[in-house]
């Protein structure tokens, strides 16, 4: 039997995950992937065949901590899996690697120390993926397990977008902008040179929308601006998340009575589209609603969105292309479309038909008309597929160094 490779994706609001495996020509090939997720009013754990119509799925209990259920769920299916006897390593999709990690790294009791000191950064995400790099660990002793970082990506950054205008002693001690959604932004940057050429160096803003947003400017194919910065919790609104907010608003309620604990939940649970309706931060669940509560927080966020954009052009001089990746970014034609006409000034012209039918499993999708001077795309995103290629090479790397000592 082949040997197989596993990526977890531990996302905000979901996990994602990936089972790869090797084929005679020693490349690592998907052979499943799913989502599970006991998140809000719908849990559910679904599971793909590649190259099959066939799916898996089962039910996930409510209650207790989300995150911990979604993995077991995963976990359980592994272990009935005839392929888990051949599981030789696992990928991690790891949001916050500070200011030491710029490539995907191999996991051991020093990093799991280093990034757990992460975890107050990016609460939402961190320690959901440290714990099933833990969990995986107990189950698997000595199982290679490698850290793919979402601010890797953006090392490349001008010194100008990666500093906050705070004293150098701060930015020495790691108070820099580092930018989120890097694999994301990695897998589409790949699809571009593969399908473009030469064009996909050009100036091009991926818009990332989803539970969690982002833009992100390229030029080259390489990150020169993006709107997270210290944590996942700056730039656009999102479904919970406050964006980018005067930084004197948190030390205004602390002032007021709230404490740190309060405060952080605020900023990352109960903001965002949540907080703008008052009823939802599910981007599907606001649009069949009619109430202008509502109405108005998918306006916000389409208005904001937009914003950046602009600004997100401005830091590469420029616009070539806009690519809208992400759940919200794929399947919500309404938000692309208001965002879109709201940057009809930069010479965008979206076609309401190829939007309305936009449907990206494969390749990507124009949305703009033919005499569009700045052309717009859908393209669906893949943070497994690139986390498994980072741990495929890393596998096969070290394998290569083991037989090499061997000689």
């Amino acid at each position: 039997m082949p040997d197989a490779l596993l990526v977890l994706n531990c996302g905000s609001s979901s996990l994602r995950f990936a089972l790869l495996e090797q084929g005679g020509d020693g490349t690592f090939a998907r052979r499943y992937r799913g989502e599970a997720s006991s998140l809000g009013h719908a849990p559910h754990f679904t599971v793909h065949t590649t190259g099959t119509a066939a799916v898996t799925q089962r039910p996930l209990p409510h209650g207790g901590d989300d995150h911990a259920v979604a993995l077991d769920a995963v976990l359980e299916w592994l272990q009935e899996l005839p392929e888990a006897a051949r599981l030789v390593a696992a990928g991690h999709r790891i949001v916050h690697g500070g200011t030491t990690q710029h490539a995907p790294a191999l996991l051991d009791a020093a990093l799991l120390a280093q990034l757990e000191a992460l975890v107050p950064l990016a609460p939402l995400h961190q320690p959901q993926a440290l714990a099933a790099v833990r969990r995986l660990a107990a189950l698997r002793p000595g199982l290679p397990q490698l850290a793919c970082f979402d601010t890797a990506f953006h090392r490349t950054m001008p010194w100008v977008e990666q500093r906050l205008a705070l004293p150098a002693a701060l930015h020495a001690q790691g108070v820099q902008r580092f930018g989120f959604h890097g694999l994301s932004c990695e897998f589409i940057a790949g699809e571009l040179a593969r399908l473009w050429g030469e064009r996909a160096r050009g100036r091009i803003v991926i818009a990332h929308l989803g539970q969690g947003s982002s833009l992100c400017a390229l030029h080259g194919l390489q990150s020169q601006a993006t709107t997270m910065g210290f944590t996942p919790l700056d730039g656009v609104p999102m479904a919970t998340r406050c964006g980018a907010i005067d930084a004197a608003v948190p030390l205004y309620l602390l002032e007021r009575g709230m404490d740190v604990t309060q405060v952080r939940a605020l900023l990352h649970e109960a903001s965002g589209l949540r907080g703008l309706s008052g009823s939802s931060g599910d981007m599907r669940t606001l649009l069949a609603d009619a109430q202008p509560a509502a109405r108005d927080a998918v306006r916000y966020y389409c208005h904001h969105v937009a914003r950046a954009l602009a600004s997100m052009a401005a830091a590469i001089g420029g616009l070539d292309a806009i690519v809208f990746t992400g759940g919200i970014g794929q399947h919500a034609p309404a938000v692309r479309a208001a965002i879109l006409e709201q940057s009809a000034w930069l010479g965008v012209r979206i076609d309401g038909q190829a939007n309305a039918n936009a449907s990206v499993p494969h390749g990507a999708v124009c949305i703009t008309t033919a005499n569009s001077r700045v052309p717009a795309w859908v393209l669906a995103t893949d943070e497994e597929a690139v986390i498994g290629a980072h741990t495929a090479r890393a596998l096969l790397d070290q394998r290569s160094a083991a037989a090499g000592a061997g000689d």
